[in-house]
């Protein structure tokens, strides 16, 4: 049953609908070049028949370790970066409730995404006295980031339980053959899970990078990749209404009118960390050969007091996608009391999701009237196979959107530009030259700015 739709009726003030179609029908070619691997960045399409073509094995040995893990730890520590950690945030905060590492149960905390010695410090101080598992994902493994958090808990997990008992709490998910990671998990005896050659980190939830700290938290990964199953099956049919090729045409038919930022708008706060997963598959994707929409995010009802002024009445380079969840749990009901004092007795009887749902509903119409278009995407409920549909929706409107735009989506050669710069700075053999000439430029900037 389909459980993620979308609707693009709110943009139609900007654009007309044959400037939709139109868009659609380069959507339909794009579709195509991606589904025939025929474009650019080929080689790393292997998600678009993951949901059907997994490895079946693997799969066993994730729900098996992550059994192990809930009945040994405490606490699961996932290291890693980039697509090899928003994509399971964003999983488990979406399925999960909303302070579930205050519950009882398995606690998930997520190290190796930032360079904060104070971030790594105190999570080290929380966690110490606990029994710890860890699940370091790097294709490489010398990534700096997640690098150096693995190095201290490895070092800590050594301390606390001898070499051969950390080895059997490390669980490492990198390159199948090579890179340092997997020498170190062959030559120490970690567990082993595999990054696949043909998907590249942000499309990679799907695979054992998202897959194992999900079956960890306690969810239902079979009915993830089933939901996953049956939009690949909706999106790679022949017919029109396909809600990520209607997506792709609808934000490329805004962009070819102006609207270069796009603004994923949720009403849910367990939303905001797919809504950090979408900013990187978007912008990781789109953004280069200085074309791409803008990808940015607004939690809301909350960012109405402080971002709402900006969308309402600031330049209109924006265009809006507010994420609609519909069968929200809870029964928090507003009661009418005698003394009015703050003026909710004409929402007596009403519950809090009605009331979200007619500020999502006003919003919107403030909106679009502003001149800010707005598409919509519905979305059943907050459950595995609803998650597993959403996730594929966002994959292959992002490659197909990609590729109407005339880039790759499928690489990322700005994001190595920062990395050569900080290794030189930080004094890593053989960055000696680049060093040389950053301090040079350094000086020149410097001496022009004291004319």
């Amino acid at each position: 049953m389909q459980k993620v739709f979308f609707d693009y009726s709110g943009i139609l003030d900007e654009v007309s609908a044959e400037e939709v179609n139109a868009c659609l029908k380069k959507a339909v070619s794009a579709r195509d070049k991606l589904i025939n691997k025929t474009g650019e960045g080929n080689e790393f399409t292997g998600w678009v028949d993951l949901p059907v073509n997994f490895d079946k094995e693997e799969f066993e040995r994730i729900k098996k370790a992550a059994l192990r893990i809930r009945q040994d730890s405490d606490v699961l520590i996932v290291i890693g970066i980039g697509g090899s950690y928003l994509g399971a945030r964003a999983a488990i905060e979406f399925l999960g409730n909303s302070f579930y590492n205050e519950k009882d149960g398995l606690k998930v905390y997520f190290a190796g995404n930032s360079l904060s010695q104070k971030y790594l410090s105190d999570l080290i101080s929380l966690v110490k006295d606990k029994d710890i598992s860890v699940n370091v994902i790097s294709k490489s493994g010398t990534t700096t980031e997640p690098a150096i958090a693995f190095r201290v808990f490895k070092d800590l997990l050594e301390e606390k339980y001898g070499p051969e008992g950390a080895a059997k709490r490390i669980y490492a998910t990198t390159d199948k053959e090579k890179g340092a990671l997997k020498e170190l998990a062959d030559k120490q005896g970690y567990e082993t899970f595999v990054v696949p050659d043909d998907i590249g980190g942000r499309y990679s939830v799907l695979t054992a990078v998202g897959l194992l700290p999900i079956a960890a938290a306690g969810f239902n990964i079979d009915r993830l990749m089933e939901g996953a199953a049956e939009m690949r099956d909706i999106s790679l049919s022949r017919s029109m209404d396909i809600p990520a090729l209607n997506y792709a045409a609808a934000r490329n038919a805004l962009y070819a009118a102006g609207k270069k930022i796009e603004i994923t708008a949720d009403y849910e706060p367990s939303f905001h960390y797919m809504n950090e997963w979408w900013k990187q598959l978007f912008g990781e994707s789109e953004g280069k050969g200085h074309k791409g929409i803008f990808p940015a995010s607004v939690d809301l009802t909350t960012d109405l007091h402080s971002m709402g002024q900006y969308i309402q009445d600031g330049e209109r380079l924006i265009m809006e996608t507010v994420v609609e969840i519909l069968d929200q749990p809870g029964d928090i009901v507003i009661h009418r009391e005698e003394d009015d004092t703050d003026k909710l007795n004409y929402l007596a009887g009403r519950d809090m999701e009605y009331v979200n749902s007619r500020a999502l509903e006003g919003t919107m119409l403030a909106h679009i009237e502003g001149g800010v278009p707005c598409m919509r995407v519905t979305i059943r409920d907050q459950k595995e196979y609803t998650l597993g549909q959403l996730i594929y929706f966002y994959e292959f409107a992002c490659g197909v959107s990609g590729y109407m735009l005339g880039v790759n989506p499928f690489d990322q050669p700005g994001v190595e530009s920062y990395k050569r710069n900080m290794f030189a700075l930080l004094g890593k053999p053989g960055y000696e030259a680049l060093l040389k000439e950053i301090t040079e430029k350094a000086a020149a900037r410097s001496k022009e700015a004291a004319k």
